[in-house]
């Protein structure tokens, strides 16, 4: 990995860790799709492997306990993409990889679009704070932004 994304994902949220590996997941199995094409099998086996290490990975991370529904749904769909990239590998299929990668890039998707919400809800917030609280205000991201609720912190 380069110091520059090494960098960019130090400071990065949950959220967009996860949209990080979804963009790995897409990445091997664009690799391995190339791969079929070029005959190399050695290339698609490993390229699978990465993305298949990725997906136990995340899946591994689930909190069925906490999630309820949406990891149960996420757990779900893992288990299906794992069983549709071994079988693109094992029949060395271009169209299921890019099936694969369909699918994956449509979660990936919503990654993305929850970060980006996330992200200007928390700019949102902390700009009310700032401006309706007065100096001195503490707020913390997706907590109430009243200053009553927080107090006030003066120096």
């Amino acid at each position: 990995m380069s110091s520059y994304q090494e960098i960019t994902l130090e400071g990065a949220s949950a959220v967009d860790l996860v949209v990080a590996l979804y963009d790995g997941i897409i990445r091997f199995l664009l690799t391995a799709a190339d791969a079929v094409d070029r005959d190399d099998v050695h290339g698609r086996r490993l390229a699978s492997k990465r993305a298949l290490d990725i997906i136990i990975h995340l899946q591994a991370r689930l909190r069925m306990d906490v999630g309820g529904r949406p990891a149960e749904v996420l757990s779900e769909f893992y288990a299906s993409t794992f069983a549709l990239i071994l079988r693109a590998s094992q029949s060395a299929s271009r169209a299921k990889y890019e099936e694969a990668v369909g699918c994956v890039r449509t979660v990936r998707d919503a990654w993305k679009q929850v970060s980006q919400e996330s992200a200007a809800g928390a700019a949102t917030q902390m700009a009310t704070v700032g401006s309706n609280s007065g100096a001195g205000s503490l707020a913390f991201a997706g907590a109430e932004t009243s200053p009553a609720a927080h107090g006030s912190w003066t120096a």
